[in-house]
């Protein structure tokens, strides 16, 4: 009776756990438009919460089934959330104010495959370079490294996106030929 105690409390877990992943994945697919994706992985999820559930309303004498269950949902959302974090679907744009004028920064960005935009902008302290810089989320880290290594001083803000339209780069990287 206590190892089939165990082992219920064990599928309760797991299956929370996969469902709470596709729940996460699913909701950040839907916020990045990808309906049609979001859509079929809403059929298995929705399969795995019922037998998940179910197992749990049939045995609510059971206090273990519920915290597996509870504690399945919490481990669900960390786990959902890292694999969205493997995944890096989108696109990420990047604004890097430079400490000082560097009319190479640009260029050196763009032969690495990023979309650069710059002008001249000032701040406090004198002339500064202004930077937008479009970049699938997958790179994100590779542009931070290649920004501090070139001003280790520069201000960078990033955020997503909403949409994009237009523009040489994201024609360049539907098809494939920007960082291959």
């Amino acid at each position: 009776m206590l190892e089939n105690s165990f082992m219920m409390v064990a599928i309760i877990l797991v299956i929370n756990i996969v469902y709470v992943s596709f729940f996460t994945i699913r909701m950040i697919l839907t916020l990045k438009g990808q309906r049609y994706l979001a859509a079929g992985l809403s059929m298995i999820e929705v399969v795995i919460y019922v037998l998940g559930l179910g197992l749990v309303l049939n045995n609510l004498n059971q206090i273990q089934n519920l915290v597996a269950y509870a504690v399945g949902y919490g481990i669900g959302v960390i786990v959902g959330m890292k694999i969205e974090e493997k995944l890096a679907l989108g696109y990420i744009t990047v604004n890097v104010i430079t400490k000082e004028y560097d009319k190479n920064l640009p260029r050196i960005l763009r032969e690495k495959g990023y979309g650069v935009t710059n002008w001249e902008a000032n701040g406090l302290e004198g002339e500064r370079m202004a930077l937008q810089i479009l970049t699938p989320r997958k790179f994100e880290l590779k542009l931070y490294d290649a920004i501090k290594s070139l001003d280790p001083k520069a201000f960078i803000i990033t955020y997503e996106p909403k949409s994009i339209h237009g523009g040489f780069w994201v024609k360049s990287v539907k098809r494939g030929k920007l960082f291959s």
